[in-house]
């Protein structure tokens, strides 16, 4: 039977916010993804944008290479919480980073459905 549990990122400390403070690779760490291959983290993230301009984000998802592995999102600026990362599944111990075009303003907030089998 498959069980669903919900956690925090594991980088988050107490469910608080991951602020990113890396401006090149490898990212801020996030999250780091159940070790083993047959249980998957559903990964839910939002993004907010503290700064007066826009801030280009960059996730490495699973890897650092790029483009293979990375995606880049704009988020504007005091826009709230931005949906960065819909659901989408990662396992075998692979991380989540983030890197952005300036530092210290962007903050990743989110949580992980560990979907065992």
């Amino acid at each position: 039977m498959t069980t669903y549990t919900k956690l925090t990122l594991s980088e988050s400390a107490n469910g608080k916010q991951i602020k990113v403070s890396a401006t090149s690779t490898p990212g801020t760490s996030v999250h780091t993804a159940v070790n083993n291959t047959s249980d998957y983290d559903e990964i839910w993230l939002w993004a907010i944008n503290q700064h007066t301009v826009d801030v280009a984000i960059t996730v490495e998802w699973g890897e650092t290479s790029s483009p293979d592995d990375n995606f880049t999102v704009t988020l504007l600026p005091k826009a709230g919480l931005t949906l960065i990362v819909p659901g989408l599944l990662l396992n075998n111990g692979l991380s989540v980073r983030i890197f952005a075009s300036v530092a210290d303003v962007v903050k990743i907030s989110g949580f992980v459905n560990r979907i065992a089998a």
